[in-house]
């Protein structure tokens, strides 16, 4: 009967160890994206002006940090931009879905989109590799 309560605390203890370590993690995980929502929001979105820019595939590159960046190849023929390929979009996972903002950039031939919900960060890093693509 003793063994049978030893058992018990060891296995609840351990539950709260492991509920301990999952919260510790959980409020890290949350402070570090509220810290990259707060600094992605300061990211600026410069106009471009496509009549300057001559027929060509140009690539553009913008790396946030080690963890969240992007590499992307525009091309542009006749002042309009006909194709945007991501050559590397490095995200924490979420931004996958933040590859589809290209569709918008060649619909409306500007950076000036609505980002992909859900994927707000990773919107800006790509519309930044543009940006750095096409304003060289």
């Amino acid at each position: 009967m003793n063994n049978g309560k030893t058992l018990k605390r060891v296995v609840i203890g351990t539950l709260c160890v492991i509920v301990g370590v999952a919260a510790v993690f959980y409020i890290g995980l949350r402070s570090k994206l509220k810290e990259f929502s707060d600094e992605v929001s300061k990211i600026e979105m410069n106009s471009i002006d496509l009549t300057g820019v001559e027929d060509g595939t140009y690539s553009g590159e913008f790396d946030f940090d080690e963890m969240v960046g992007a590499a992307v190849d525009v091309t542009v023929e006749k002042g309009i931009i006909t194709a945007i390929k991501i050559i590397n979009h490095k995200s924490s996972g979420f931004g996958k879905k933040a590859e589809a903002i290209v569709n918008s950039v060649i619909q409306k031939q500007s950076l000036q989109v609505d980002a992909i919900s859900g994927a707000t960060g990773s919107s800006k890093i790509i519309l930044k590799a543009i940006e750095k693509a096409l304003v060289q």
